[in-house]
C-alpha cells in the first residue's frame, strides 16, 4: 500500500513539473480575482501583475525547452515523450514549443493592452484572467493526448474568448459580435462533442494511441465506409475548423474581429489560430498511426498510407478553399479589422497546407510558420490599435496621407503588411518558403512511392498557394497606396498623429523582429524540428513498454 502511494506522489511530482507553467498561469488567474476584491487595488491597473507572471511562466516553460534530458515518468515509452495525469497530456517538445509561442504571445498582447488603455484600471482584473484562462486552455489543447481533454481545452479557450469579444462597454457592435460568436461556437462544440461520443463509443475508449490502434483496424476492415468512423471524424473536425475560422466555419471572424477591440482581436487571430493547428496536427499524426516520416520508419507506412488516402485530401481541400476565399474576400473590405481578419482566415489555409502532408515536415513548417506569424499579425493589430487611439477610426478612409501624419506608423505596418504577403527579407517569406518546399518535397515521395494522386495533390497544392500570395498583394498594397498615395480630403483627416513613445517602441521592437525571424530562419527552424522529432510511433498497450527505437 505505501509502494502504491510512494509511486502516486512520484507520478504526481513528476506531472506537477511538466505542467509548471500552466500550473502559474492558474495561481495568476485566482491571484487577479483575489486583487480585484480588494478595494485597497482598485486604483492599480493589474496588468503589472499579470505580466510579470506571465514572463515568469514562459521563463518555466523556456528551461523545460533548454532541458536536454527532460523528467522521465514511469509511462514514459520513449525518449523525450511522456505522458502526464494518467495519459490525459502530452509531455514533449511539440507542446513545449506551443507553451512558449503562446506565453509570449500572451506577455506582448498584455503589454500591448496596457500602452492602449483596454482595458482601463477597473476592468484590468477581469479582462486579464479572461485572456489568461483562454491561454491556459489553448496550452491544454496543444498536448490533449484524450479526446475529453481536446474537449475540455477547446471550450477553455473558447468561453473566455466570447466574453473578451463583446468586453467593451456601451459599444453595441462588440455585443453582437460576442452574441455571434457564442452561437456559432454553442453549435460548433455540441458538434464536436457528438463526434467524440461516437468515435469513443465505437471503440471504448477515447485515448488517442489506442484510439489510434482501432482507428486503422477500422479502415483496414471497411476500406474506410465506416459510418460511424467517418462521422465522429468529421464532427470533430468541423469543431476545430470553427477555431481555425476555415472555410465553410470562418462566418464568425469578420464580425467578430469587427466588432471587438483590435488588441483582442489579434489575441483571437494568432492564439486560437496556434492552439488550433497544433491539436489538429497531433490529431492527424497519432490517428494516422505514426508520428514520423514514413521514409525514416518505413515499417509503418502501410498503417498510415490507410489514413493518408482519406486525411490528406480532406485537409489538401479544407487548406485551398480557407487561403482562396479569405484572400478574394478581403478585396472589398474598407475596415482594416475586417481586412485583416479575412488574411487570417487566409493564413489559416497556408498553414494547413503544411498539416496537409499529414508528416512531422510539414508540422515543423506550421510551427516556424506560427513564429511569423505572431509577429507580423501582432505588429499589424498593434498598429491599428495606436491609430485608432489617435484618430478615432478603424476605416481605411481615415489612413489617407498617413505618411505624412505619422512616418513611423506609415513605415511599420508596411512592414508587417508587406511580411504578411511574404517578401524577402521579412519573416513572411521564410514562412511560406518552409511550408511550399515541404509541399514540393512531399509531392515528390509521394510519387516516388507509388502515389501518384496525393504528389499531383501537393503540387497542386503548392500552384494554389502560390497564386494566393500574389492576389493577397491586392489588398495589402491597397493599404500600403492609401496612406502612401492618396491625400485627406478634410483639413481635419491631415492633422499629424502623436502616437506616444512607448506605443512607437513597442512596433519597433516588432518590425525588427520581423528581420529577426528572417536572419534567425535555419535556427528557428532547427528549433522547430526539434519541435516535433519527439513524436514516437503509436504503440498498442500491450507494447507500451517494448523498446522504442530513436
Amino acid at each position: 500500500m505505501s509502494l502504491k502511494l510512494d509511486q502516486m506522489v512520484g507520478n504526481l511530482f513528476f506531472d506537477c513539473s511538466a505542467f509548471f507553467p500552466e500550473l502559474i498561469v492558474c495561481f495568476t488567474i485566482v491571484f487577479l480575482l483575489i486583487l480585484r476584491l480588494m478595494r485597497t487595488f482598485h486604483p492599480v491597473h493589474l496588468g503589472w501583475v499579470a505580466l510579470p507572471f506571465t514572463l515568469l511562466a514562459l521563463a518555466a516553460a523556456g528551461c523545460q525547452w533548454n532541458d536536454v534530458e527532460p523528467f522521465q515518468s514511469p509511462e514514459s515509452i520513449g525518449p523525450r515523450y511522456q505522458e502526464i495525469f494518467s495519459g490525459l497530456l502530452v509531455y514533449d517538445n511539440f507542446t513545449i514549443f506551443l507553451r512558449l509561442l503562446l506565453l509570449a504571445f500572451a506577455a506582448l498582447v498584455i503589454w500591448l493592452t496596457m500602452l492602449t488603455g483596454i482595458p482601463d484600471r477597473e476592468d484590468s482584473a477581469d479582462f486579464y484572467s479572461l485572456l489568461l484562462g483562454a491561454t491556459l486552455g489553448m496550452c491544454i489543447m496543444a498536448s490533449a493526448n484524450h479526446l475529453l481533454m481536446v474537449f475540455l481545452g477547446v471550450e477553455m479557450a473558447s468561453v473566455p474568448s466570447y466574453a473578451l469579444a463583446g468586453f467593451l462597454k456601451g459599444k453595441r457592435q462588440g455585443s453582437e459580435a460576442s452574441l455571434k460568436y457564442v452561437v456559432y461556437g454553442g453549435g460548433a462544440s455540441g458538434i464536436m462533442l457528438y463526434g467524440i461520443s461516437l468515435l469513443a463509443g465505437k471503440f471504448g475508449t477515447a485515448y488517442l494511441p489506442n484510439l489510434a490502434t482501432g482507428y486503422i483496424a477500422a479502415l483496414k476492415e471497411t476500406g474506410g465506409f465506416d459510418v460511424v468512423l467517418l462521422l465522429g471524424t468529421l464532427f470533430i473536425l468541423i469543431g476545430l475548423c470553427f477555431k481555425l475560422a476555415a472555410v465553410p466555419f470562418h462566418f464568425w471572424c469578420p464580425d467578430v474581429f469587427e466588432g471587438a477591440a483590435a488588441e483582442v482581436a489579434a489575441f483571437l487571430s494568432v492564439a486560437s489560430k496556434g492552439a488550433a493547428l497544433a491539436l489538429v496536427g497531433r490529431l492527424a499524426l497519432v490517428l494516422a498511426g505514426l508520428t514520423d516520416w514514413p521514409l525514416k520508419r518505413p515499417e509503418l507506412s502501410d498503417s498510415w498510407m490507410e489514413v493518408a488516402r482519406y486525411f490528406i485530401p480532406a485537409l489538401a481541400f479544407l487548406a485551398a478553399v480557407t487561403a482562396t476565399f479569405g484572400n478574394l474576400a478581403a478585396f472589398a473590405q474598407t475596415n482594416l479589422k475586417r481586412l485583416l481578419a479575412y488574411s487570417t482566415i487566409a493564413h489559416a489555409g497556408y498553414m494547413m497546407m503544411g498539416l496537409a502532408t499529414l508528416n512531422p515536415e510539414g508540422a515543423s513548417a506550421v510551427l516556424l510558420y506560427l513564429v511569423a506569424y505572431l509577429v507580423m499579425n501582432l505588429g499589424a493589430f498593434a498598429v491599428v490599435a495606436f491609430l485608432r487611439n489617435q484618430t478615432g477610426s478603424e476605416d481605411l478612409s481615415s489612413y489617407k496621407g498617413m505618411v505624412s501624419r505619422s512616418p513611423l506608423m506609415t513605415v511599420l505596418l508596411a512592414i508587417f503588411l508587406l511580411s504578411l504577403l511574404g517578401l524577402p527579407p521579412l519573416a513572411g517569406f521564410a514562412a511560406k518558403f518552409q511550408v511550399f518546399s515541404v509541399l514540393f518535397n512531399s509531392g515528390n515521395y509521394y510519387v516516388a512511392e507509388h502515389h501518384p494522386e496525393l504528389g499531383y495533390l501537393m503540387y497542386a497544392l503548392l500552384v494554389i498557394g502560390g497564386i494566393n500570395s500574389v492576389i493577397s498583394a491586392v489588398y495589402y498594397l491597397k493599404v500600403l497606396k492609401v496612406m502612401i498615395l492618396d491625400t485627406a480630403e478634410e483639413p481635419d483627416e491631415s492633422r499629424p498623429v502623436n502616437v506616444p513613445g512607448g506605443s512607437a517602441l513597442y512596433g519597433t521592437i516588432l518590425a525588427l523582429m520581423i528581420f529577426v525571424v528572417f536572419l534567425a530562419w535555419q535556427h528557428l527552424g532547427k528549433a522547430s524540428d526539434d519541435g516535433v522529432n519527439r513524436f514516437q510511433p503509436v504503440l498498442p498497450t500491450s507494447a507500451a513498454t517494448a523498446e522504442v527505437k530513436p
